[in-house]
This record gives C-alpha cells, sequence and structure tokens, in this order.
C-alpha cells in the first residue's frame, strides 16, 4: 500500500513539474514572438516544433508517472472497498456471537443457581439414606464433583469469550476509524490528481492548437472566433445556449448559413446594409454588380396557369421578405423578384408561386402591406439587365458569385463579427441544426458527448475508403437497418486510422468553406467528408443542410466544430 508520505512527495513533485511547464510555457512564446516576424510562418512553425520536441520526452515521462500513480491509487482503492467488505461481514459475525453469548450467559445463570439450590439441600446423610451401598454414595459424590467442574469451565469459557470479544469490537472500531481517514486521504489525492492531469492535457493542447493555426494561416486558412455572436430561433441551437447550457467536455457542429444556393442576394444581407445606410441600389450592385435600369413591365404574367397583373397584382404578392424590414431593403427584394419574374413574363411561361420560384400569396397580392407596396410602387419598371437574380435568406457570410459578404469584403478568423447577415440579424447565420421540420429526434439539443463525436470521425473515416449501408444513426427516429454500434464502427475504422477520443480538434476555414478537419494532431478530413458522415451518421436529426442535398447548386461544406 502507498504511503501517505510517498502521496505528498509525488504531490510537491508535480505540482513544480506543472509550475515548470508553465513558465517554459511563456518562455517559448516569448521567443517565438520575438525571434520571428509576424509573417514568417516557416520560422514561427520550426520555433514552436523545436520547443515541442526538447520537452517531448518529460511529458512522456511525466505521463507515464502519472499513469503509475494513478494506477497504485486504483489498487489501493480496491483494498479499501475490500477491507469494508470484510468488516461488515465481522460486524455482522460480532453481533452473532453477541446474540449467542446472551443465551450462554442466560444458561450459566441458571446453572449457577442450580447449583446454589442444591448446594444449600445436598448433604452426607441425605446420599447416605437415598443410597443402596457405599459405592452408589461414592458414584454420587464424583458425578457432582464432575458436574461443578464442567459448570466452572463453561463460566471461564463464557468469560473469556466476552473477553474475546470486547477486545475484537476495539480493534474493529480502530481498524475503521484508521480506514475512513486514509480513505480521506486518497479521495483527496485522486481529486488533486485528477485536476492537474487536466491541466496538463489543456497545457499540451493550446501548443497543438498554435500549431495548427499557424499551419492553417500558412496555407491561407484560418480558424473562426466566432465571439459573442447570440443569434437564433433556437436557444439550444445558438453557441450561446451551448456554452451557458452544455455539458464540460461537450461538443456542438455549427453551419455557417444553412438552406442556400450562395447566389445572388442574402436577404438578411441587405437588411443589415439598409439598416447601415446603403440604399437598395448600393445594395443590388454589392449581390449582382449591376444597378437597375428601366424597362416596360406593364402587362400580365402566367401564375400557376393563371394570368395576372404583373406590377398591379403579382409583384404585390410576393411574400420573400418581412414587410417590417428597412425600406431599402424592400426595395432591393422587390427590383430582385420582378427581375427574377420578367424573364417568365417575357417568354410567356408560367411561373410557380413555391420556394421552387417565387413565394406568392394571394392574399398579400389583395391586401399588401403598406411598406411593401410602396417598395414595388417606387421601383415600378425598375430590373437588372441579364443577371438571374437569385436570393436566399442567409449565405453564411459568403457569396459565390461576390465573394465575403462583410462590411471591408475581408474574410478572415473573426469575420462573422463583420457579416452583414450578423448585422442583419440572421438567426442562421451561424447555428447547430438538429431539428427537422421544427421537430427533434429524441435528442433536445444539438450537443455531442466525446464518444459521439468520435464515432461520427470514425464513420467519416469508413466512408472514405468504401460504401458501407450500415453507417447509419444509432439514434434514429426512422426504420435505419442495422447501424454499426459504437464499438463496431471503432473497431472497423481501426484499419483506417480509426480513433478511440477526441483529445483536440481543429477546423481550418477557407474562402467560404470549410477546407479541413484536424483531429488529435493527425487524422485529417475534408470539409467534405466531414459533413457527408455527419449527415449520415449524427444522432437523431442532426445535420449541416449545405449542398446539394439541401437546395445548392454545388456541393459545399462551411462550418465550425465548438467545444466546451
Amino acid at each position: 500500500m502507498l504511503k501517505l508520505t510517498e502521496v505528498r512527495k509525488k504531490k510537491i513533485f508535480f505540482i513544480f513539474l506543472f509550475l515548470f511547464g508553465l513558465c517554459l510555457l511563456r518562455f517559448v512564446f516569448l521567443v517565438y514572438a520575438q525571434n520571428c516576424p509576424a509573417t514568417d510562418y516557416d520560422c514561427q512553425i520550426a520555433q514552436l516544433q523545436k520547443e515541442y520536441d526538447s520537452r517531448k520526452d518529460a511529458h512522456e515521462k511525466n505521463k507515464s508517472d502519472l499513469a503509475s500513480f494513478q494506477k497504485q491509487l486504483a489498487s489501493i482503492s480496491a483494498k479499501i472497498i475490500d477491507i469494508e467488505k470484510k468488516l461488515k461481514l465481522t460486524e455482522k459475525e460480532i453481533v452473532n456471537r453477541e446474540g449467542d453469548l446472551d443465551v450462554q450467559e442466560e444458561i450459566l445463570s441458571n446453572r449457577l443457581r442450580d447449583m446454589y439450590k442444591t448446594g444449600r439441600e445436598f448433604t452426607v446423610l441425605t446420599l447416605l439414606f437415598s443410597s443402596k451401598s457405599a459405592a452408589d454414595f461414592n458414584q454420587g459424590l464424583a458425578l457432582r464433583r464432575n458436574t461443578a467442574t464442567q459448570d466452572w469451565q463453561l463460566i471461564n469459557s463464557i468469560s473469556q469469550n466476552i473477553s474475546t470479544l470486547k477486545s475484537d469490537k476495539e480493534a474493529l472500531k480502530k481498524s475503521q476509524n484508521s480506514l475512513a481517514g486514509l480513505r480521506s486521504q486518497i479521495d483527496k489525492q485522486a481529486e488533486f490528481l485528477e485536476g492537474e492531469v487536466q491541466k496538463t492535457e489543456s497545457f499540451f493542447g493550446q501548443i497543438k492548437a498554435k500549431q495548427q493555426a499557424i499551419l492553417a494561416l500558412k496555407a491561407g486558412s484560418f480558424i473562426t472566433s466566432v465571439g459573442d455572436v447570440e443569434l437564433s430561433d433556437d436557444y439550444n441551437a445558438s453557441i450561446k445556449g451551448f456554452r451557458e447550457s452544455a455539458p464540460i467536455g461537450s461538443f456542438a457542429v455549427f453551419s455557417f448559413g444553412g438552406y442556400t444556393h450562395r447566389k445572388g442576394m442574402s436577404q438578411y444581407g441587405a437588411r443589415g446594409r439598409a439598416e447601415n445606410g446603403q440604399d437598395y441600389k448600393q445594395i443590388l450592385k454589392a449581390y449582382y454588380g449591376k444597378e437597375p435600369i428601366n424597362k416596360d413591365t406593364s402587362g400580365n404574367i402566367i401564375v400557376n396557369g393563371t394570368s395576372m397583373d404583373f406590377e398591379g397584382k403579382y409583384l404585390l404578392g410576393i411574400a420573400e421578405m418581412p414587410s417590417k424590414w428597412n425600406i431599402n431593403a424592400l426595395k432591393a427584394q422587390a427590383v430582385a423578384a420582378r427581375t427574377y419574374a420578367y424573364r417568365y413574363k417575357i417568354q410567356g411561361k408560367s411561373i410557380c408561386t413555391t420556394q421552387a420560384c417565387q413565394v406568392f400569396s394571394s392574399s398579400k397580392a389583395s391586401n399588401p402591406p403598406a411598406s411593401w407596396k410602396q417598395a414595388v410602387d417606387e421601383t415600378r419598371g425598375q430590373i437588372l439587365e441579364d443577371v438571374i437574380t437569385y436570393y436566399s435568406s442567409t449565405t453564411g457570410g459568403y457569396v459565390l458569385s461576390t465573394g465575403w459578404d462583410t462590411t471591408d469584403g475581408n474574410g478572415g478568423s473573426n469575420f462573422i463579427d463583420r457579416a452583414w447577415e450578423g448585422k442583419g440579424g440572421s438567426p442562421w447565420l451561424y447555428k447547430a441544426w438538429y431539428k427537422t421540420d421544427g421537430v427533434s429526434c429524441k435528442k433536445s439539443d444539438p450537443w455531442l458527448t466525446n464518444a459521439e463525436l468520435t464515432d461520427i470521425i470514425n464513420a467519416a473515416l469508413v466512408l472514405k475508403n468504401r460504401n458501407d449501408d450500415r453507417v447509419t444513426p444509432v439514434i434514429s427516429c426512422v426504420n435505419n437497418g442495422n447501424p454499426y454500434s459504437y464499438d463496431e464502427l471503432k473497431n472497423l475504422a481501426k484499419s483506417y486510422g480509426g480513433i478511440d477520443t477526441v483529445s483536440s480538434i481543429s477546423v481550418l476555414q477557407g474562402d467560404g468553406v470549410t477546407n479541413e478537419v484536424v483531429i488529435n494532431s493527425n487524422v485529417r478530413l475534408s470539409g467534405i467528408e466531414f459533413k457527408t458522415a455527419f449527415n449520415v451518421r449524427a444522432p437523431g436529426y442532426l445535420k449541416i443542410p449545405q449542398g446539394k442535398d439541401f437546395g445548392s447548386f454545388v456541393d459545399f461544406a462551411f462550418f465550425n466544430i465548438e467545444k466546451k
């Protein structure tokens, strides 16, 4: 058994190593900052790698020592449990023996009472007159002497038994008290070690993260820093909800944008621009590269097989943007909607009334909101020539035709703080999706445990190398065949570099796409590979709603992975 003095020595030694490591890290970063120019990524990577290599052996030795110490603690805990079991059995035996002792004491008391009574009544004359001969007389005397001897032996045995029981009870109490004290000390040491191990892992995780960030910069990518974005139509799906309510150690996959083709105008981006002073012509030029011109738009258009006035009814019934929004956003939407429908009008084709074309409401056409009627009337006849005016609610801060939809037109780690959609209040700019048609499936939030994320990564490694229809959600609300269990998929993924746990993860972003997901510093997946596996294997209705399967013209993946 490990002595308490040894525990204290190891505790002091470990504290020293930990503090030394923190000082060393600070020194490393200072040297790195002083010796390498800000744009010399190779120098920075080399400096960090040099310092990492210089302490790698010591780190491995520390981990080995910690593992050994934790093994000893586990052994002590097992011994304590065993002693407690024996203590309970002994206490039970004591209770039983004390019961027997009570019975024996009662027997002894009765025998003493009988002996006393017999002694008072017995005389030699009584024996003489009751005996047939001298032999009988002598035999009676011997019998009583033997009975007396046995009685005294029983008295002595019971007395010794009582004394032994009392000694056993005292010894057990002392052992119990000593055991309780030792257990308290071991619990404290175990708690301390657990905290120190977590700190050490975090310490080395920071180094890995720094290396990944520099590699990302070198490759023209970046790691997103979301900051305090709180926009979402669902608390649990927001970064705020994740940071406030998710259990420690949780992960969540957040999409930049949602169901979008990422072409043309962002409606929330238009709102953000309008609320920051841009007029509708500036908004249209930002998204389509042109300002509107005037055309003769009088006459009718065919809507679902029915002919109606183009300007006086059809455009008034367009229900693609809330009428309470800024008038310049509404005007930009009116021109975009008019331009999109104008092609159908001049070709004499029927236009549909759903999102496949443009959403049209006959009741709104009969009684349009005043602000929307104003936007249509004040832009009457204005269209964008030679442009198909696609638009969508939220593109995630990037538009295929124009690039970054930010205040300065640039991306970078904090692009989301500068995204026009954020300024327009889009609830889909940064969201973790876990519902379908407003309904969740056996998960009331989009948060993932380490085991669930590990499983998704193993699924990605398998799907990257083979087609397998058993890679389907374990937690599902539909009949999905015979999905692999977590352990089955983990074993299958081993031949493809599968992992047992996620100790670190970095997401590298490019121009409107997630370039790469790096897991445990040595497992690398493209954004498309991770998204594909996530949408196939993630539990419930969790998804990244991007790409061809979700209405986009091209397949893309633009997401981030948060860890708490």
